[in-house]
């Protein structure tokens, strides 16, 4: 089969480095002369882009791979020809020899580094389906730098789009396989960032996610030092990008330079999101993390005293290996006492080859659960009242579509992408579309998501 007229449909989970990953894939493959399908049951080659991160990401990673089996074997039981199985990224690279044993159905599997080879594997693997020896696995180790892809594929109208700034992660907290599936951290050249939000720029986006495992360990590596905030004021000159936001950010690398930028640059969100998991310093040591309880209270001070309507998100781990009562009594007082914008609690999932997951003081998943539920319902008292915060107040939206009711879902600067709240409004005589930013005046909240009405 000639490469033109082979489609390729990817089904991709997990975080917004996989959606940024099969964003190359396509764009790699499109330029090759494979043909990009939207819809699976129309596919040659089927493609699951897999997060194996924790538990339930694996889980719904292989619930997904077993739903393109059965596709597959459906099709070919209509007569059709039997689509091309293949799955690719973390759970690959992670457990790649063991998905080769136990799904025979998969004709090929291949890790996070392999994306820029995909056209010529693809096309090595069709011709030799006929074969017994059919199956192959891809998984090569993380490169010594950082590598860039040749290509992207965009959604049609990219108002928003994720921004990759380095690869890989050196931080090794306890808990965490990352290292191991993605490699140690390798920063992009500035100069090859600042290019592509050129090129975004110019496709229509309006809204930049600066994404990697560490987006404040930028620089070290390739530069000698942090240079977070350098890379921050270069991507602020970029015409037409209106919003840059932080994402993946540690707490201890949050320097006063960096806080000045976020501060005195107005196309910087007044946004951060920095993954905490704790605040006990038990707990946060046994984590390996290089904070602790007085750093973050210090951290936080500072970004709120510097710039007054910050909205901090963040994420905690409850029922990590050890953690007492008094230690999640701390954590819930923490959540409390520092009232996160934003807040998301995921109880610890075992993961095999961690120093944490093969501690012997494991704690039961029914504790791990309850504990993770008690501070979430308490946050989302607090969520309401900062929702409510805003009524009255005018707010900078970025429009995002329409919902089934024909109102249009908008975000606000605080708001990111398929996280966090939205804004609906009503606006019939206006000539809006995604990717518009228009203001309008909040008149009513719920616990998440606000109402307005345009200005």
């Amino acid at each position: 089969m000639s490469q033109n007229n082979i489609k390729l449909y990817i089904d991709t989970l997990g975080c917004p480095k996989n959606f940024n990953d099969s964003e190359a894939a396509c764009g790699i493959c499109e330029q090759a002369g494979y043909r990009i399908c939207a819809n699976p049951e129309e596919a040659d080659v089927l493609m699951v882009n897999t997060c194996g991160f924790i538990g339930d990401a694996k889980k719904e990673s292989i619930d997904h791979i077993f739903d393109m089996v059965r596709l597959a074997e459906m099709r070919e039981e209509e007569g059709s020809t039997r689509p091309l199985l293949v799955v690719s990224g973390c759970l690959s690279q992670r457990y790649g020899k063991e998905l080769l044993e136990e799904i025979p159905e998969v004709d090929l599997f291949l890790g996070v580094n392999e994306y820029e080879r995909l056209p010529e594997i693809l096309q090595e693997t069709l011709q030799r389906l006929d074969r017994e020896d059919k199956q192959k696995l891809y998984n090569s180790c993380a490169p010594e730098r950082f590598e860039e892809f040749s290509a992207r594929r965009l959604e049609e109208n990219p108002y928003t789009a994720t921004l990759r700034i380095a690869e890989g992660c050196n931080n090794r907290c306890a808990y965490c396989v990352i290292p191991q599936i993605r490699g140690g951290y390798r920063s992009r050249r500035m100069e090859d960032i600042v290019m592509e939000a050129e090129a975004l720029a110019r496709a229509g986006c309006k809204e930049l996610l600066l994404i990697a495992q560490d987006v404040t360990e930028y620089g070290r590596d390739l530069y000698g030092e942090l240079r977070l905030p350098w890379l921050l004021r270069a991507l602020a000159k970029t015409d037409g990008i209106e919003w840059i936001r932080l994402m993946y950010c540690y707490e201890d690398k949050i320097t006063d330079e960096l806080i000045e930028v976020m501060k005195t640059e107005p196309k910087i969100c007044h946004y951060i999101d920095i993954p905490l998991q704790h605040c006990s310093d038990h707990v946060l040591r046994e984590m390996r993390r290089r904070s602790t309880g007085e750093s973050i209270r210090s951290t936080i001070r500072r970004l709120r005293e510097a710039i007054p309507d910050i909205h901090i998100r963040t994420t905690f781990i409850t029922g990590f290996p050890g953690e007492t009562e008094e230690d999640f009594l701390e954590l819930s007082s923490f959540a409390g006492e520092m009232r996160f914008e934003r807040l998301g609690v995921f109880a610890y999932s075992r993961e095999e080859g961690t120093p944490a997951g093969e501690r012997p003081d494991q704690i039961d998943e029914e504790t791990k659960a309850m504990r993770a539920d008690e501070i979430m319902r308490h946050q989302i008292e607090i969520s309401r009242e900062v929702c409510r915060e805003k009524v009255g107040s005018i707010q900078r939206v970025l429009v995002c579509g329409k919902d089934e009711d024909g109102a249009w879902i908008a975000r606000t600067q605080y708001d990111a992408p398929e996280i966090d709240g939205t804004v609906i409004f009503e606006a019939p005589d206006q000539p809006l579309h995604p990717g518009k930013m228009v203001d309008v005046r909040i008149i009513d909240a719920f616990d998440y998501d606000l109402v307005g009405e345009p200005v």
